[in-house]
């Protein structure tokens, strides 16, 4: 088994660019206030979601590991 990612998005900081949208179109989903949301909480390990958070034009997306918690972005400095 791979591994899994925890994906959230903060939503204060979120601007509604839709990046993620075009990047990871199966990971996230704008809301009807332009919102971007993960489609589910976690996910597969995929290279395309780790390209949307590190795309997001004001890092609005945090990824973890599921189950230690360990950042994989923004990585921890």
């Amino acid at each position: 088994m791979g591994s899994r990612w925890q994906v959230e998005v903060d939503r204060g900081v979120c601007i509604g660019s839709g990046l993620c949208v075009s990047t990871a179109p199966d990971g996230f989903r704008l809301d009807s206030a332009r919102q971007s949301h993960p489609v589910k909480d976690e996910v597969d390990a995929r290279e395309a979601v780790l390209a949307a958070a590190e795309g997001c034009p004001v890092e609005a997306i945090v990824i973890t590991e599921a189950g230690s918690g360990e950042a994989v972005f923004p990585p921890e400095e």
